[in-house]
């Protein structure tokens, strides 16, 4: 569904949506094709992922800050008020660490491996490791598709179990299901959700829908 026919729906209150412009639409069309390379996916998902990080950026707090310019004048501006780091969901998230690398110079990384559990049925940790100072920092949460929002959930758990207050949290994705976001936002309001496509739904199977496939598969394998 394009931009121009996007039903405008109510978005929950901590999620900030990329501008829907038509440069951004011609970028989703592309990921989206199932005929694009795979070097084609990888350099139009990075452009998406660069603006999505940047917006994130946008929602972190900041203090006045006074420097002195080669001219020698006073330029009264600010900075980040304090450390961030990036948490990438494995596999997927992991295609979005560079982006942030990109802006944010020697930021520190840590990830999650959470697979579903054979036997409940639910979203399992698997795997994590984070900065020693985690609970000091900003988190940029790091995946790319949220679905029914099982793993994104249990990511912000883990965080939370390892000292990080929810709103330190910013979780940034390319594409969202409106229930799984619904679901997602409701569990933790205090967050912020940066996303840049909302889609119609999730099918039978609980895949996202007109969506991309799997972003890992796409983006990993040849």
């Amino acid at each position: 569904m394009s931009a121009a026919t996007t039903p405008s729906l109510p978005l929950p209150s901590n999620v900030i949506r990329l501008p829907q412009t038509a440069q951004l639409e011609a970028l989703y069309t592309i990921i989206r094709d199932k005929t694009t390379s795979r070097g084609d996916f990888i350099f139009y998902s990075d452009r998406i992922i660069r603006l999505l990080v940047e917006e994130g950026l946008n929602h972190l707090p900041v203090l006045p800050k006074k420097v002195v310019t080669p001219t020698g004048a006073e330029y009264e501006g600010v900075g980040f008020e304090g450390k961030i780091c990036g948490v990438s969901i494995l596999r997927a998230g992991e295609a979005m660490e560079q982006g942030l690398r990109e802006v944010c110079r020697s930021v520190r990384i840590g990830k999650i491996l959470i697979q579903r559990d054979e036997d409940t049925a639910q979203p399992k940790l698997f795997y994590s490791k984070f900065p020693p100072d985690i609970a000091q920092r900003y988190v940029m949460l790091l995946d790319p598709m949220l679905a029914t929002g099982g793993s994104a959930m249990k990511a912000v758990e883990v965080l939370q179990e390892s000292g990080v207050p929810e709103d330190r949290i910013v979780f940034i994705n390319l594409i969202s299901s409106p229930e799984g976001l619904k679901r997602f936002c409701e569990t933790f309001p205090k967050l912020r959700v940066i996303t840049g496509w909302i889609d119609d739904g999730l099918n039978e199977k609980a895949y996202i829908i007109p969506g991309l496939g799997d972003f890992g598969e796409r983006r990993y394998c040849v």
